[in-house]
């Protein structure tokens, strides 16, 4: 199914909120203070240079979410599904052809995040593109094409949930960050965000 590679104004932005957040106790890892700022700001400050269209998927706290003045949306189905099901819906909810994801727990995201993912895309011909790092898939950096929501939904209609089995239904073109594998240092625990703010990004 390979699309032309798509311009910048084809392309929204859509930061993954939306999870349970089961290793930090269970609160909102959007929101969660990192370095002075909650981490989703971190995120959109890294991402809004790089697209023109921003939104927001989270199943919590949508009101606090929505003071930054970006769309949220929430699954389309309830109970934490995934970060696939945060895909589907932002899918859904896109007024773009192209998609870009990224978690909201990493507050260091690459700078050319996109660029990287859309030369990957144009010389690779592939359906969608996803970062490595040089060592492994990093499956929620992904450039998604909006035409393939009814496959996602298909999906997990048959409860699939992993990213990684989706797009091996694909052809996925690989942008490799193996220069900077850190741009992918994430929280999932306590100790992560202690080691992180005493790292420079």
């Amino acid at each position: 199914m390979h699309t032309p590679s798509p311009s910048r104004a084809a392309i929204t932005g859509v930061i993954l909120a939306g999870g349970q957040s089961s290793r930090l106790g269970g609160h909102d890892k959007g929101l969660r203070p990192f370095a002075g700022r909650p981490l989703v700001e971190w995120v959109i400050a890294a991402l809004a240079p790089q697209v023109d269209t921003l939104l927001i998927s989270a199943n919590r706290n949508l009101e606090r979410y929505a003071d930054y003045g970006l769309p949220v949306v929430a699954d389309l189905d309830p109970g934490f599904q995934g970060p696939l099901a945060g895909i589907r819906s932002a899918m859904r909810a896109a007024a773009t052809a192209w998609i870009i994801t990224l978690p909201c727990d990493g507050p260091y995201p690459a700078p050319d995040l996109v660029a990287r993912l859309l030369l990957a895309l144009r010389t690779q011909a592939g359906d969608l593109a996803v970062a490595t790092d040089g060592q492994r898939l990093q499956p929620v950096h992904a450039l998604l094409p909006v035409a393939l929501a009814t496959d996602l939904e298909t999906f997990l209609a048959a409860g699939e949930r992993k990213p990684t089995r989706w797009y091996d239904r694909h052809r996925v073109a690989l942008a490799d960050f193996s220069d900077r594998p850190d741009c992918f240092a994430n929280i999932n625990t306590p100790d992560d965000a202690l080691a992180l703010e005493r790292r420079p990004p």
